[in-house]
């Protein structure tokens, strides 16, 4: 599996990560079965979140199902979230207090049955926010050795900067939604100056900014259109994007979605998507999208294809 290396640190990860949200839907054979899978594909970076599966419950059958222990730990990278409370009945609202924070690892922990996080992410922008409260949960985690590195979701530049401003760690990855046909901050970028809706930027060029910061994106749904509408991949709604893919995915004798996926590999933000399939075939066709080299002009094509249009 190639990897790539995260600016500021000494992580080097798999081109592409093992999304776990959907864990909670296998059973106990069939989530071994997956967890075995991406790591004989070498793909042993996996992403979480405390809410996964209701209360963290992924994370819980994560690490019963890779039989977790410390020389099983030393072999993977771990990457959890926090900030989206839903453990009041029937309330969700978000959360970056410091006792919050704490714990919340503290839980991630003990679910996962490790000592600490390779990565943590705050998980989407809190309104309340008060970043030194976040700094001085950093520290804590940073200085145990919970947590050796720091990470966002869904944040536009300023936010970051504002967390920036107060904490000690580097922002080293922000997570984000981006496929083909979700492609607005790369949309936004070739229509400046332009009066149409393209134009439209609706994350403070939040993909020039990362690249400058040396952060590197996470593209989260790298299949789906909308927000959680459904996949592009076989939808009739799509039939010109589909038409493409088909084209491109008989050239390079792998399937369409391997061709999406090798599609926000092309980009030289040198981004990580997570892949959210719990499928095993799936996942060992999508493995074969960093084998693929797109030339300029299939990537355009690809864009184009999805209703995307050039000034």
């Amino acid at each position: 599996m190639k990897e790539i290396n995260i600016n500021n640190t000494n992580l080097k990860l798999p081109k592409i990560a093992v999304g776990c949200m959907r864990l909670s839907n296998l059973n106990d054979s069939e989530a071994q079965s997956f967890i075995n899978t991406a790591i004989s594909l070498r793909l042993n970076f996996f992403d979480h979140a405390d809410i996964y599966g209701g209360g963290g419950r992924c994370e819980e059958i994560f690490s019963k199902a890779i039989g977790m222990n410390q020389q099983i730990r030393e072999q993977i990278i771990i990457q959890s979230k926090c900030g989206i409370r839903r453990d009041i009945p029937g309330k969700t609202f978000f959360d970056f207090s410091k006792d919050y924070i704490l714990n919340s690892v503290d839980g991630i922990l003990k679910r996962l049955k490790t000592d600490y996080l390779d990565i943590l992410l705050l998980h989407r922008p809190d309104a309340l926010v008060e970043p030194q409260e976040v700094a001085e949960a950093f520290d804590r985690l940073f200085s145990s050795g919970k947590v050796r590195y720091f990470g966002v979701s869904n944040q536009k530049p300023l936010q970051i900067e504002l967390l920036q401003k107060y904490i000690n760690q580097r922002i080293i990855i922000n997570q984000l939604q981006l496929s083909i046909t979700n492609s607005g901050m790369i949309r936004n970028g070739m229509n400046v100056n332009m009066e149409n809706d393209a134009s439209i930027d609706r994350d403070g060029s939040i993909l020039d900014y990362c690249r400058l910061k040396d952060i590197t994106i996470q593209p989260w749904s790298p299949l789906q259109y909308g927000f959680f509408k459904g996949v592009f991949i076989g939808n009739e709604k799509f039939e010109d994007l589909n038409t493409m893919l088909n084209k491109l995915s008989t050239k390079y004798n792998v399937t369409k979605s391997a061709i999406a996926i090798a599609w926000l590999l092309r980009h030289p933000a040198k981004m990580q998507p997570v892949i959210g399939t719990t499928n095993v075939s799936h996942l060992m066709d999508m493995s074969k999208s960093v084998d693929i080299e797109l030339t300029r002009e299939e990537w355009y094509d690809i864009y184009k294809s999805a209703g995307n249009v050039l000034p």
